[in-house]
């Protein structure tokens, strides 16, 4: 897949060949949706309403971060929210519930990086419809689901749903599956109750987002705390296994942080050899990557933390659309 990506941001002779087959991957995806919208595949409405968090093309634009966000200030807003995830880059399918000491190579990097945050419940299966109705079982006060990763998860009906773009990639050369990085059409987009655009130009219409921290934490001892100033002057590396790993190098230099870069690819199941040839004084490294790597870390192991910062006015969009859900169903 990595090799593929090569090809996703321009049209190369490999095109000839891929581009066929996207047309192909476009009708099975309208097909798939239409038989959803018909009632010929079956879906779940669930008695609590749904916000789904996700994107039309493949790799990380946000989606994470926005829904840590989402779920801090509905919380504060009096709600008790549910987080529900497929788990990507797990080995477990059936439903489970994510705690702080989950295995990240069984259930997900990023709902074990989500759990450990501690603001809500974080469950993970496959079908996300099944796992919903087993969390809720399992935590009776929560009243809303957000749904990472779940956009084209038709079988679990949503109220709203919230597309994240990466605003400096964008959708690549515009192609879908294989011949370009898109899971639907961008057409999709009008269809959303709002786009959120990470990074870059917002265009009229959509909602800014963008990520923030400044605070590293030691991963073997998460209450030593540094700033960033912390790292001046020292032989740092960084590591990244993003969706958009220059994103958060480029987020270290604005920090005044000078490091020899290190980019993997998105979900990398690290080990410990992915760092044998890292002789130096600090190994800085993402949340989400950094929930694979406190098995074989040491104290050169620090962690930034980021979290999203989003337009007020989606919060009051959203809240809007969920508080009306018990009289449309009932």
């Amino acid at each position: 897949m990595h090799w593929l990506q090569n090809h996703w941001h321009r049209i190369t002779p490999l095109h000839l060949i891929l581009f066929p087959i996207s047309l192909v991957f476009r009708l099975l995806v309208a097909i798939r949706r239409d038989m959803y919208r018909n009632g010929m595949l079956s879906s779940v409405q669930l008695l609590l309403p749904v916000i789904v968090v996700g994107n039309i093309n493949v790799g990380g634009t946000g989606k994470t971060p926005l829904t840590l966000a989402l779920a801090r200030q509905l919380a504060e807003h009096g709600w008790h929210p549910l987080i529900v995830s497929r788990g990507y880059g797990g080995t477990t399918r059936q439903p489970q519930h994510v705690n702080d000491h989950s295995d990240a190579h069984k259930v997900g990097d990023e709902p074990l990086l989500m759990a450990r945050r501690n603001i809500c419940p974080v469950w993970i299966g496959r079908d996300r419809a099944e796992t919903a109705r087993t969390a809720l079982q399992a935590h009776p006060q929560c009243d809303v689901v957000l749904c990472d990763d779940g956009l084209q998860h038709y079988r679990l009906q949503r109220d709203v749903e919230i597309a994240v773009v990466d605003g400096e990639n964008r959708f690549g050369n515009g192609l879908m599956l294989p011949a370009g990085p898109l899971r639907e059409p961008e057409s999709r987009l009008r269809e959303v109750d709002a786009v959120v655009v990470n990074g870059g130009a917002v265009p009229a219409g959509q909602y800014a987002m963008r990520l923030s921290g400044d605070r590293f934490y030691n991963l073997l001892d998460p209450e030593k705390q540094t700033a960033a100033d912390h790292f001046q002057g020292r032989n740092n590396h960084a590591v990244a296994g993003i969706g958009n790993p220059q994103r958060y190098f480029q987020h270290l230099e604005t920090l005044g942080i000078s490091f020899t870069p290190h980019a993997f690819p998105d979900h990398h199941p690290f080990r410990a050899n992915d760092f044998s040839f890292m002789d130096c004084d600090a190994i800085l490294l993402t949340e989400k990557d950094a929930v694979k790597c406190t098995a074989f870390a040491d104290a050169r192991y620090w962690v930034l933390r980021v979290d999203a910062q989003i337009d007020s006015d989606l919060l009051e969009r959203i809240l809007r659309k969920i508080e009306t859900h018990g009289s449309e169903t009932a």
